[in-house]
């Protein structure tokens, strides 16, 4: 049965400017729900941008509990709900389970899902799983689309045909890497009879996957350069390519930093560049990960 006990929830157009917030943690490695609403906040004063996603792979969501998941939606609805729609990322390996973080962060606000791949699946599979959620929910769905490498990438076909299928899905999160298969991913979903738009979060060539036709940018680099990522966008919708090249500049100096190896430590760099701009106190990260400035990184 689909939620329908919801809060009130701001309409979410799936374009421009998205930035996937962060997880503060305090000292205990507990959730620091203060700092996480200043977080929230921050990003919601940035004039422009089209949403906040939450529970993705910037806010740690591997290393929250499904209670976690469902406190960090309520928290963001109360903090900025009323001012910036909240799209809630929806991890883990169970389709039951997808279904049920679905519900309840629908109930809690969220006015747009983010569905990450469950594991490989063949088409039949990864249509069993979007037809559990969207029968748990009428919530617009970006889905996460893996590097092309993966093998949690989907085929472009199953992506044609999810998109075909599913009327919820309003967009794709593209993070192929591959410059090739992104501009087909963008030819083929922004042509379809009911276009599905496609989403960037190359953020080490943000300036030419948005020329080739990117609808938008969702990017975990969001939660400290958003101003950026606005700023390049919009540059971008004014055909103004110089300034969109004087900007891309800006923004390079900031993600080669974040994306270095190990990548795996690029939302820890994240957290502590939020310390150095003054804009969070701490950077704690959970375990497995460790803090890159006690490794000297």
């Amino acid at each position: 049965m689909k939620a329908d006990t919801r809060k009130s929830v701001i309409r979410f157009v799936p374009e421009g400017v998205i930035p996937a917030c962060l997880m503060p943690f305090r000292e205990d490695l507990e959730i620091d729900e203060i700092a996480y609403r200043e977080h929230l906040a921050d990003l919601a004063s940035i004039q422009g941008i089209s949403g906040i996603t939450i529970n993705g792979h910037a806010a740690e969501v591997h290393a929250l509990s499904f209670e976690e998941q469902i406190r960090a939606a309520r928290i963001a609805f109360e903090a900025v709900g009323d001012r910036t729609p909240i799209i809630a990322g929806v991890f883990t390996d169970s389709t039951a389970q997808a279904a049920k973080i679905s519900a309840r962060v629908t109930e809690e606000g969220a006015s747009a899902l983010l569905v990450f791949p469950p594991g490989p699946l063949g088409p039949e599979m990864a249509h069993a799983h979007l037809k559990a959620i969207t029968d748990a929910t009428d919530l617009p769905l970006i889905i996460f689309q893996y590097p092309a490498h993966s093998e949690l990438a989907y085929p472009l076909e199953t992506l044609v045909s999810l998109s075909e299928r599913y009327d919820s899905i309003c967009a794709i999160k593209d993070w192929s890497g591959d410059p090739v298969k992104h501009e087909r991913t963008i030819r083929q979903l922004h042509h379809l009879n009911r276009p599905v738009n496609v989403l960037t979060t190359h953020s080490m060539w943000l300036l030419p996957s948005l020329v080739l036709g990117a609808r938008g940018i969702l990017s975990g680099a969001g939660s400290v350069v958003a101003e950026l990522h606005l700023a390049l966008w919009r540059a971008v919708q004014d055909d103004a390519l110089r300034r969109a090249r004087e900007i891309y500049d800006r923004v390079q100096l900031t993600v080669s930093g974040f994306y270095a190896d190990p990548l795996v430590d690029m939302h820890n760099r994240m957290k502590e560049a939020l310390v150095l701009l003054g804009r969070a106190k701490t950077a704690y990260v959970r375990p497995p990960f460790s803090k890159v400035a006690s490794r000297g990184n």
